[in-house]
């Protein structure tokens, strides 16, 4: 039962309140008598009328119903389902913003879950092209039975209806002619997924294997990790979560040695393709599971030459593999994540004990209007 004295609101109840801050996931942050409503779609600085959609001990979550005082840095979405697809999160917020507001935003995760210092991240780069930059996405269709149709487009806001769309606006113009062809040859029913992509150019990628989904900041996200590689001077390279050998085989010219592992089989043979039509003779790759395979490749070279390149996919590392490593004691990690509170967490893990120390963080808007920020972490074995 819920204590009702500290809760100043009741679910369905419309109440007037100012967005003080925009937390990672999208939400708007504002207060109640201190006690803190969730709203989604709003800017910080704004005054709004909400109405409260769900309550619980410590929180409440609203619904946006009018924009009272408008922030200068609201603009106009340029997608006609933004609010209702649950794709994008950020449309209604000028860019320059959206990047000022992730860098607020992992600057408060670093500092909450691992007491790192802001002087350790760079701004966020920005992406040279913000809207039609993604190369894969991922359609669904669902049965509508009230209506006795079928929806095809993307899970909504509330993650469990599909909305329809007939364009997205981040995706590349080849991605939407595919959607195009999707609806006029729709699935048979409901409940299948169709994957839709643009290849990379020169790059052996099967179906179904991980490649990065923005071509456009994708050159910038090799430099950011080349100059992290450079700046320490590793003779060898473990590069794990390899995929088809992409940070391997772009990093292959500042080591002596490297050595990739990843578990989807395709993409491993995929790599040796994109090595061996390159010229790339100074590596191996490995198919299995990194957290198996992990302890045998940190033997192979001197830990104090050696660079460790984690790139694992959102939900971070196991506990086991961070202790590993501080163990072992390669004498750098540079970890590529797109998910900077699992990226803090894990960092909270490897440097608790003096063993290593956050160097760097550099983050890069490989995902406008969207929730999403990649980050390429330096950290240093302490000498």
């Amino acid at each position: 039962m819920l204590a009702e004295e500290h809760i100043p609101c009741a679910v369905g109840s419309r109440v007037t309140v100012k967005i003080e801050d925009i937390a990672f996931g999208g939400e708007g942050v504002a207060r109640l008598q201190e006690f803190v409503v969730f709203v989604p779609f709003v800017v910080i600085g704004e005054l709004v009328e909400v109405e409260i959609t769900e309550l619980k001990k410590n929180f409440a979550r609203a619904q946006l119903v009018k924009i009272l005082e408008a922030s200068q840095q609201r603009v106009d979405p340029l997608c006609p389902y933004f609010g209702d697809c649950g794709g994008c999160q950020y449309q209604h917020i000028d860019y320059g913003a959206q990047l000022k507001m992730k860098h607020k935003q992992i600057v408060d995760l670093f500092k909450r879950i691992g007491g790192f210092s802001a002087a350790l991240i760079d701004p966020v780069a920005p992406c040279p092209q913000p809207y039609h930059y993604r190369n894969r996405i991922m359609v669904r269709s669902q049965w509508n039975k009230p209506e006795q149709k079928l929806n095809i487009g993307f899970l909504g806001q509330n993650n469990r209806f599909v909305v329809n769309v007939h364009e997205c606006k981040i995706a590349e113009p080849a991605l939407n002619e595919q959607l195009t062809g999707v609806w006029k040859n729709p699935p048979p029913k409901g409940g299948l997924k169709v994957v839709l992509r643009v290849l990379p150019q020169d790059w052996e990628l099967p179906r179904d294997s991980f490649f990065q989904n923005n071509f456009f900041l994708l050159p910038k996200l090799v430099e950011a990790v080349r100059d992290r590689l450079v700046d320490k001077g590793s003779r060898f390279l473990i590069d794990t979560y390899c995929g088809v050998g992409f940070f391997g085989i772009e990093l292959a010219d500042l080591v002596e040695k490297f050595v990739g592992v990843e578990i989807d089989m395709p993409a491993i043979k995929a790599a040796k393709k994109n090595a061996e039509r390159r010229g790339i003779t100074n590596g191996e790759f490995i198919t299995g599971a990194t957290e198996v395979f992990l302890p045998g490749l940190l033997d192979r070279y001197d830990a104090s030459q050696t660079t460790l390149l984690l790139d694992p996919p959102r939900t971070g590392c196991p506990p086991q593999s961070m202790n590993l490593l501080k163990e072992v004691k390669p004498s750098q990690i540079i970890y590529v994540s797109c998910h900077p509170a699992t990226l803090a967490r894990d960092l909270n893990i490897l440097c608790s004990d003096g063993v290593f120390a956050l160097e760097k963080v550099v983050p890069l808007d490989m995902f406008p209007q969207t929730q999403h920020v990649e980050c390429v972490a330096d950290i240093r074995r302490v000498q």
